[in-house]
Order: structure tokens, then sequence, then C-alpha cells
């Protein structure tokens, strides 16, 4: 591994040398203090983030946290994509260009554009649903190639959504807002329409380019379901409150994929914290920067945990009762 080195301060013992003469002579300095002989290694980590929204940064602050709490001498070069694809190759580009020790991709389409430039820097990635479907690696148990991270998709967080939405909340028809360009989203969407049946929904669809399109897309379906899902997708995520207005004013109540979301304006969520997700992958930065693993032979990961967490103000203003068997955190304002 390509290791950059801080300069080193180095402190030779000096002999200070007086004026001669028959009966002095000057004395030696102290020896320098061994600590100050120390070096210390620095890393540079590439950092690259599709967009800004709430659970991507939580999960870039767990994974700085995760570099700090080791000790780590780090330099960030903090990217973000504001939701360009092409900027992610740029960015990709870049850090393999200025040869950085490691690349943090947070999303998908970071991951894959940073695969694409490089089979031999480090990547660790994170905020993935299906790793192994998105080809970033050959599996999770053995990744394979020089890369690894920490999907943020609990196996239960799409059938405890479901089962809400039939059991609890009566629904038939579920509407969906996501943007079929995104691999993480076309894998939730595949996971949800393989497993509805099983509940006897109906998914309704709108799909939608960018942000800017959230809004109109909600509003084109709002009026035809009984509820609503709103995955981990980066584009509708990122213009979340969009979403939020237009079903709380139709009292549609708004299930959310990521806690992030409820405090935003989602009625619930069954979803998992992004720091967490985040600091699981900065701890598996620090394995490979330390060089006690590469990144083929450290598992990827799953979330540990599923919370289920209520907007309490939401569920008042659309007339939905807080159930004390849902065993659900509640937000409040």
């Amino acid at each position: 591994m390509r290791f950059k080195k801080s300069v080193l301060s180095l402190l030779g013992a000096a002999f200070i040398l007086g004026a001669c003469s028959s009966n002095s002579s000057a004395p030696e300095s102290e020896p320098a203090d061994e600590g100050e002989k120390e070096s210390k290694e620095t890393y540079t980590i590439g950092v690259t983030q599709l967009m800004e929204h709430p659970a991507l940064n939580q999960a870039t602050e767990g994974f700085k946290k995760a570099i700090e709490e080791a000790g780590l001498n780090v330099e960030y070069d903090m990217q973000n994509a504001q939701g360009d694809n092409s900027a992610n190759d740029t960015i990709a580009s870049n850090f393999v260009g200025q040869n950085v020790d490691l690349i943090f991709a947070n999303s998908t389409p970071s991951a894959q554009a940073a695969l694409s430039k490089t089979t031999e820097i480090p990547i660790v990635f994170t905020s993935v649903v299906d790793p192994v479907g998105a080809e970033l690696i050959d599996s999770m148990e053995k990744p394979g190639g020089n890369v690894t991270g920490t999907s943020h998709h609990h196996p239960e967080s799409i059938p405890k959504a479901l089962e809400y939405l039939k059991n609890e909340l009566e629904a038939k028809k579920v509407g969906t807002v996501y943007n079929a360009g995104e691999q993480n989203s076309r894998a939730q969407i595949d996971k949800i329409k393989k497993q509805m049946d099983e509940y006897g929904l109906e998914l309704v669809e709108a799909t939608v380019s960018t942000s800017a399109d959230v809004k109109q897309a909600t509003e084109s379906i709002a009026d035809q379901v009984d509820a609503f899902y709103c995955i981990t997708d980066n584009t509708v995520v990122s213009a979340f409150e969009s979403v939020a207005d237009v079903t709380t004013t139709a009292k549609v109540p708004l299930l959310a994929a990521d806690l992030d979301s409820v405090p935003r304006g989602a009625f619930a969520a069954f979803g998992v914290d992004f720091f967490e997700v985040g600091h699981g992958a900065g701890e598996m930065a620090v394995k490979i920067l330390k060089e006690e693993a590469k990144p083929a032979d450290i598992p990827a990961e799953p979330p540990k945990t599923l919370k289920f967490m209520v907007n309490k103000e939401v569920a008042d203003t659309i007339g939905v009762k807080i159930k004390p068997e849902w065993d659900a955190e509640v937000y409040e304002k």
C-alpha cells in the first residue's frame, strides 16, 4: 500500500561549543525526547458522496468517527457529486490521479464510479442496497478485488414494512416514487414487487429523473393509493419534504425506509441508523489502512439493527392512532 508520511522532525544530539580555554568547556545538550523522533503516517482518504441529504451525511459522519476513534492521522478530500453521475466519474478519476490511500464511496453510483476507475486503490462503500447486484463485490462473505463495505439494507426492512402496510394501515394500493436510473432503487423495487403478492398489495409507481420532478410525480398518484412507501432512493430522499407535504395534505400515511425521513415529515419508518452503517465502513477502512486486512478478505456487512419510528405530529394530522403494541420510538418536535 502506498502510504504517505509526514515530514519527520529529525532532532540529532547537538554539541554546544564555547570558546576554548585551558580551564573550561561547554557541556553536551540533553538528547532529544524519543517521542519527538517518532514518525506518524498520514493517510489521504478521498470521500465521494452522491448528494446532500441527512441519511448520507450521517453515514459520512459515522465513517469519520470510526477513523477518529482509531487514532489515525487522516486528511480527507471531501467531494459531492450533487446528484450528477458524470461528476461521480470525474471525482473518482481525480482520486486515482492523486493516488489517494483509500476511497470512501457513499452511495451505489459513487462506488460504481470509483471501481470503474481503479482496481488497485482500496474502496470502502456504504449506503448501498445490493452490493452484489451492483457488481461491486463477488459476495457478501468474500468480496474479492479491492472493494468491501456496508449495506444499509436490513433483510427484514421490506417484509416488516409490507406487513405493517397491510395489517396496521389496511392498505391495498401502495404508492411509491423512485428514480429508475438508480440501481440502488431498482433493486429495492424488485424486492418489493416479489413480496407484495404475499400480502395482497398492489404497487402504484411513478418514476422521476431529478429531485425537481418528485413533487409532481407524488401528486400524480396520491389520490390513487391508500398509503405511500418511500424507499431509500437518493433522488427522492433529497426532496423528501415534497413527498411528505403532498401525502400529509392528502391524509395518506407515508412510510419511509430510513429513520432520518421521520423528522422530515414521514408518518413512520422501518429503518436503520445510517451513522452506525457508516461507522462500520470506517472500521473496515481502519483495518485496510493499518494493513491488518485487504478489502477482498473483509466480509461486507448488512445493518445490525432495524428500528421502527413514528412521527406523532403527522400521525395526529392524518388521524392515525399510535398503538402501544407497535413498540415504536415516537418522534416529537
